[in-house]
């Protein structure tokens, strides 16, 4: 069943597209991954998504109720994580997570309840009276959560929640996410550590330059990324004639000058190692390993944007 639904969406900032005729369909409870390079639209769509920013064409509908015909009934819906910290230094934690969930109208002994339920989640109820400035980095990220989930919404997005943080902190982070998702939240999570994505995503999008580029479960994007094979190569006294030579072959695709050597990318079951070795010991070049690589979705996200993900 589809709980989130973007059809044909354009957003325009002056004369320049950001979100170019954007579908999308995002199922009721799963985990979905939205990937892409910086400016690709990620947070546009976000915005979008959340009422933040009005859309110039096409409609965005969640839980089948559309935001522009109901924003604040979409609102209500909605757990939004930002990747800059929404939080207030002066509150305490309590305050905090308390003032959120007010502006979705809990009050009196329900707003206590959610608010000891929200920060009891994240691990901060023995520090709920302190105010942020005494917390570490993934403490205030958790608390941030705290603060989108007390009104126990149906969607909660978290743009980047791991960013800058100790490995402990993202690891309670991640498995908070799960959790949630186990509590019957669908999600859409962001991030530019891969194997984030990876580890929680029952689907994944790909976006680039405002179009979605690619989406599907992990299968179906790695069965794309078979379209080629990866060679690594570390090497040592590497020519241009060597790399030159190699270009030149027709069963390499690409070739990418690393700083230990050489990335190939190849076609599926047709490496041409026997030329590759011939072509670099005719050059002198000196091997010290050479590796095949198994397809994945940094590889597919490479293959697709020319960049890799933190670029």
């Amino acid at each position: 069943m589809s709980f989130v639904e973007i059809e044909q969406v354009v957003k325009r900032y002056g004369g320049s597209i950001s979100i170019d005729h954007l579908s999308l369909t995002i199922r009721q409870g799963e985990i979905f991954g939205l990937l892409g390079p910086n400016g690709a639209g990620k947070s546009t769509t976000i915005n979008m998504l959340c009422g933040l920013l009005d859309i110039d064409q096409g409609s965005i509908r969640v839980d089948g109720i559309s935001i522009r015909e109901q924003p604040l009934e979409v609102k209500k819906r909605i757990g939004l994580v930002p990747q800059d910290l929404a939080i207030y230094e002066r509150l305490t934690a309590r305050e905090n997570v308390a003032f959120f969930a007010r502006l979705y109208g809990l009050r009196g002994s329900l707003l206590h309840e959610r608010v000891d339920e929200a920060l009891a989640f994240v691990g901060l109820s023995d520090r709920q009276h302190e105010r942020p400035g005494a917390y570490s980095g993934g403490m205030k990220r958790r608390l941030n959560i705290a603060c989108a989930i007390a009104h126990r919404p149906k969607l909660i997005i978290l743009d980047e929640p791991t960013v800058g943080i100790d490995p402990q902190s993202r690891n309670h982070i991640l498995e908070s996410v799960r959790q949630l998702n186990r509590m019957g939240s669908t999600i859409i999570y962001t991030s530019h550590y891969m194997e984030e994505v990876a580890a929680l995503s029952t689907r994944i999008g790909i976006l680039d330059k405002g179009h979605l580029i690619a989406h599907g479960t992990q299968e179906d994007l790695r069965a794309q990324v078979s379209q080629e094979e990866r060679l690594l190569i570390q090497t040592v006294h590497l020519s241009e004639a060597a790399m030159a030579e190699l270009r030149a072959h027709p069963r390499i695709r690409r070739l990418v000058d690393t700083a230990g050597g050489l990335e190939l990318f190849v076609p599926p079951g047709q490496a041409p190692l026997q030329d590759v070795l011939f072509i670099l010991s005719k050059h002198d070049v000196g091997i010290q390993a050479l590796t095949r690589v198994e397809p994945d979705l940094e590889a597919l996200f490479l293959s697709l944007t020319g960049r890799t993900l933190r670029d």
